[in-house]
């Protein structure tokens, strides 16, 4: 049985439909990561799973039971704010009690499982002090603790890391993820950055205009994207304009201007049809005179750039498309010069044809 099932939810604020139908059902244990941009409707579906927002439509089931009517405190609910929502008049150890003591838990389970909270989130000999005195990351580590104390059927986190600063964002990334894994916890995570997505998600749901685009594995949605969005949003890509010549299975030949592009397609796909084709920057490479058995277009390069681990290259190509290329570090890379003439080359495995 799912942990939590989500059947056909709207949710209007007006004439603004924000959540369109949304169906999602989500396992035991399973850490699912709503990841799109500002405006698609990903807080207001965590708010309706915890209760903070009601449903217009549909049903939110956790545990095999409805709980679309019951307010937040009847969920079973853990919930981490953006801004931790910590009480700044109380203790570290009062924050993370004050969930336990509303629930009338006993004092000495409510002292063992503050205790246990301070230690899962590596905070001994820090429970005196009061949230002021902490740094941003120790403040989410307390919001954090104080949403685990309660045995939560569900932990839910609306972008919990978005006030942090990049390296401490890396690092609670995997704090979180590592926290979750021990406690097998089920737990929905709420971001636009999808490099926290790829890197903490066991599912993620790209939302976009109030529904869900796709869901799958972080390795479904960066290796094979269904649409244009998905393949624009997770991570950098190359899209290119075309109409299809050929389509036999999945294996698509593309015409984009006076270039043929065979590539890979998910749907389904007939001659004539426009698309657009996607392929990600590190998947392409430069060659001083042009290859044979693969996608290959004629250019210039325009721009480098050091990015460390990489050098990225722009090539404008023949029919005065910009082409981004990322080449490993350590490869010998001197002859491509900024001005230099220079073929791209990717395969056809790393061509995705997407509608248009």
């Amino acid at each position: 049985m799912a942990k939590l099932e989500i059947k056909d939810v709207h949710k209007s604020f007006g004439k603004n439909h924000v959540v369109k139908g949304i169906n999602l059902s989500i396992g035991d244990g399973e850490f699912l990561c709503l990841l799109g941009p500002s405006g698609c409707g990903k807080t207001t579906l965590l708010r309706m799973i915890a209760g903070l927002t009601e449903t217009d439509e549909g049903q939110i089931i956790i545990n095999g039971k409805d709980m679309t009517d019951l307010p937040p405190d009847k969920r079973s609910n853990g919930m981490v704010f953006q801004n931790y929502a910590l009480f700044p008049h109380m203790t570290v150890e009062q924050n993370i009690a004050y969930g336990l003591k509303r629930h009338r838990v006993p004092k000495d389970e409510t002292k063992r499982r503050v205790q246990f909270g301070l230690e899962m989130v590596r905070l001994e000999g820090l429970g005196k002090r009061y949230p002021r005195e902490l740094s941003g990351g120790q403040q989410q580590r307390v919001a954090l603790a104080r949403a685990l104390v309660m045995n939560p059927d569900l932990l839910l986190l609306d972008e919990p890391l978005s006030n942090l600063d990049a390296k401490l964002r890396k690092e609670m990334r995997l704090e979180i993820r590592n926290i979750q894994k021990k406690l097998n916890v089920t737990t929905i995570f709420v971001t636009h950055d999808q490099e926290e997505a790829l890197t903490m998600a066991d599912t993620i749901a790209i939302m976009n205009g109030g529904v869900v685009e796709q869901l799958g594995s972080p390795l479904e949605m960066y290796e094979h994207p269904n649409t244009q969005f998905v393949a624009s949003f997770i991570g950098g890509t190359n899209l290119i304009e075309g109409e299809v010549v050929t389509s036999e299975g999945n294996a698509v030949t593309v015409r984009c201007g006076k270039t043929m592009l065979r590539g890979l397609t998910n749907n389904t796909l007939t001659p004539g049809q426009k698309v657009i084709t996607s392929q990600r920057p590190e998947r392409l490479r430069l060659h001083a005179n042009g290859e044979t058995g693969g996608n290959c277009v004629r250019g210039k390069i325009t721009t480098r750039v050091y990015l460390g681990a990489s050098i990225r290259f722009v090539v404008e190509d023949e029919e005065g498309r910009n082409i981004i290329v990322d080449l490993p570090i350590n490869e010998d890379l001197e002859i491509y010069k900024t001005g230099a003439p220079c073929f791209v080359i990717w395969d056809s495995d790393d061509c995705h044809v997407l509608d248009s």
